[in-house]
């Protein structure tokens, strides 16, 4: 039995949600991110009781005050997205709101992801994003990544996702992995409701100049890997890394070789005794930390079970001191780990 199927709700916490940039939509300050229930490969490999786990763990989420979720059709190769058609039709309270992405293609498993923005293909899968998830609206359908592939301008490609909020397929517009130049040239076309990049403890560099740009378009920013996929959580060790899929792009990936894993694990163990102080989890304290720079909107926190989604679900009501921000900054600096602005230059929430 899928947990919450039968309504064995956990307590419905008070989340103070946030305005997504100027539309018509209110998130609550944590996401669900489904990258991690297609599996981290081209096609799903896991099995029917994984599933169910994965199910289990965004209804607990959604339980708790989580009411929105991000997925694409190349997480699992189109699985993660009916997963998340399936949860939100489980799920006994309003209906949580789904963020997905167009405009990325991943061919087979021998082949390397590329992004495709031509008009006809984000039309084409936005309808296909619509059959996979069961809904007649997207909440928020968003560029996956740039189109450096095909050629086409980004304004004929924003022209294309603003045709298909003015006929209704889409309540919001958004993008993903999109510098500050590319963000302005489809503001010209049409306002950009949200922006998704990465942020953590470890990856800052957006803190330098990317949110701010969102700030001044009025753009929504939604941050992913906040606990950096696992490293910044209470139970991540060194020797996890040799028990990677082949498959897993994390065993190649510096954060996660030496020496910048032992950088980053310092920095992990310095957020101990802050998360001590809050009474709650490192994976918390890195969540929150995101949700302390004053541009941000939300951030995107994954799971595969309710379990974890216990890891991390403080992060959206924990509110790290100005104590706090300085000695994570000094922890930052001590320990060489990440790059980029190491503190919001205020807290807000």
């Amino acid at each position: 039995m899928v947990r919450g199927e039968r309504g064995s709700a956990s307590p419905h916490r008070v989340i103070q949600h946030r305005r997504l940039g100027r539309a018509d939509l209110t998130i609550s300050p944590i996401g669900f991110g489904g990258w991690s229930i297609g599996g981290p490969g081209h096609t799903f490999t896991g099995s029917a009781d994984r599933d169910s786990q994965s199910v289990s763990a965004m209804l607990h989420a959604f339980e708790l005050g989580v009411n929105w979720v991000d997925t694409s059709p190349v997480y699992g190769d189109g699985h993660s997205e009916k997963l998340v058609g399936r949860a939100i039709r489980l799920f006994s309270g309003e209906r949580p709101l789904v963020f997905t992405k167009c405009g990325r293609r991943w061919d087979s498993p021998d082949s390397a992801p590329r992004s495709d923005l031509r008009p006809a293909s984000i039309r084409a899968d936005c309808e296909a994003s619509m059959k996979r998830l069961g809904v007649d609206v997207i909440d928020v359908l968003q560029f996956h990544w740039p189109d450096n592939d095909t050629g086409v301008p980004i304004e004929d490609s924003w022209g294309e996702l603003q045709r298909l909020l003015e006929e209704g397929n889409l309540r919001a517009a958004g993008v993903c992995n999109f510098n500050t130049s590319l963000l302005a040239r489809c503001e010209a076309v049409g306002h950009v409701d949200s922006l998704q990049t990465p942020l953590s403890l470890i990856a800052r560099d957006s803190a330098g100049g990317l949110l701010q740009a969102c700030a001044e378009h009025h753009t929504a920013a939604i941050v992913y890997s906040p606990m950096q996929v696992g490293l910044l959580t209470d139970s991540f060790a060194a020797s996890l890394v040799e028990g990677f899929q082949r498959d897993d792009w994390r065993r190649s990936h510096g954060d996660f070789q030496s020496p910048g894993l032992e950088r980053n694990l310092l920095l992990r163990d310095a957020l101990r005794p802050i998360a001590a102080a809050h009474s709650t989890t490192v994976a918390a304290i890195a969540v929150a930390w995101t949700l302390a720079w004053p541009q941000v909107t939300g951030a995107i926190a994954g799971a595969r079970t309710a379990e974890q989604v216990d890891g991390w679900i403080d992060g959206a009501t924990v509110t790290l001191s100005e104590t706090d921000l300085d000695a994570i900054a000094a922890a930052i600096e001590e320990s060489g780990a990440g790059h980029g602005p190491p503190r919001p230059r205020q807290v807000g929430r």
